[in-house]
This record gives C-alpha cells, sequence and structure tokens, in this order.
C-alpha cells in the first residue's frame, strides 16, 4: 500500500504544475459560464463511466453549492438513466448524450464534456449537436485529447495517461473553477 500512495503522491507532483498554464482558459469558461447564467441559460455536464460521475459531481456543485451559499446556478448532468437508455435502445449508444443536448440546449447555453480518451463517440455526437445549435462547447479531456481535441471552443487537455490521473486533473481545475465562480456569486 505504502508504495502505490508514494507512487500516486509523486505522479500528481509531476501532474499538478503542468495544469497551471491552464488558468486564463479557465476563465474564460468561467466567464462564460457566468454571462450564460446572467442571461438565464444553462450548462450541460456530460461524461461515460467516471466521467459521468464527475459529470453529475460538477453539476452539482453549482446547482445545489459548492462551499457557501449562494444562489443555484443551472447545470443539468445529462445523466438519466431513462434518457440514457431509451436514446441507446431506440438510435444507439452514440446518441445518448446528443439526444439530450437537442432537448434541452439552447444557443448561448454551454456543452462541458468529459472525456479521458476524447473518442467516446456518444462525446463527439454531443459536441456535434452541441455546435449545431450555437452552444459554447468546453472539453475536459486526457492523453493526447483524442478525436475531440480542436472540436471545441475551450479545452482542457490533462497531459497524463492513466484514466484516474486525468480524471484527478479534470477535479483539480472544476474545483478551481466552482471557486472562482462562487466567488463572484455573493
Amino acid at each position: 500500500m505504502r508504495s502505490l500512495l508514494d507512487n500516486a503522491i509523486y505522479e500528481l507532483s509531476l501532474l499538478l504544475p503542468k495544469l497551471a498554464p491552464m488558468a486564463a482558459t479557465l476563465e474564460k469558461l468561467g466567464q462564460a459560464m457566468l454571462e450564460c447564467w446572467g442571461r438565464r441559460g444553462k450548462v450541460l455536464v456530460c461524461g461515460n463511466g467516471g466521467s459521468a460521475a464527475d459529470a453529475m459531481h460538477f453539476a452539482e456543485e453549482f446547482s445545489v453549492r459548492f462551499m457557501s451559499n449562494r444562489r443555484a446556478l443551472a447545470a443539468i448532468a445529462l445523466c438519466d438513466p431513462t434518457a440514457i437508455t431509451c436514446a441507446a435502445n431506440d438510435f444507439g449508444y452514440e446518441t445518448i448524450f446528443a439526444r439530450q443536448v437537442e432537448a434541452l440546449g439552447n444557443p448561448g447555453d454551454i456543452l462541458v464534456v468529459l472525456s479521458t480518451s476524447g473518442n467516446s463517440p456518444s462525446i463527439l455526437r454531443a459536441i456535434e449537436q452541441a455546435r449545431k445549435q450555437q452552444m459554447l462547447t468546453a472539453a475536459f479531456l486526457g492523453r493526447d485529447g483524442g478525436q475531440a481535441r480542436g472540436q471545441c471552443d475551450l479545452e482542457f487537455i490533462i497531459p497524463a495517461n492513466l484514466p484516474h490521473r486525468i480524471q484527478e486533473g479534470h477535479k483539480v481545475l472544476f474545483h478551481t473553477l466552482c471557486e472562482w465562480i462562487e466567488a463572484r456569486c455573493q
């Protein structure tokens, strides 16, 4: 156990400084989210597997609270199992998020996708649908960004290969974003 923990700490000590250059882009996303909410718009968030859990975590930090009580901010994780299974059954798994984006997204809303590989067809289709609907798109990716690289207005590529390290990097970024936004919504 000790060697595994020591290794995790070491890997994170190498990874975390690589996130610092993403601050300006993170602030752009934060500003866009504040402007979206100022127009009574919403932020839609999606991911598969562990990234789906992170999407739910990300959305609830805004719609409920992060560290302090403030007004609720419209953020929805596209993780309703009935919508996912219906879309998968009727149209194919690659449509599970795109159908929800089509139903819920409006011009000026924001789609945030989380994907460690950037290659999930369901994520790529969601991005495509959001762009058709004139939504701002942001991607939290890993490795080299995969097929999603360059497809979104804003992107955060965690320079790691292991999915759990990528997700840990995503969490540092989105918790920082939550803290920044919350300081402006008091």
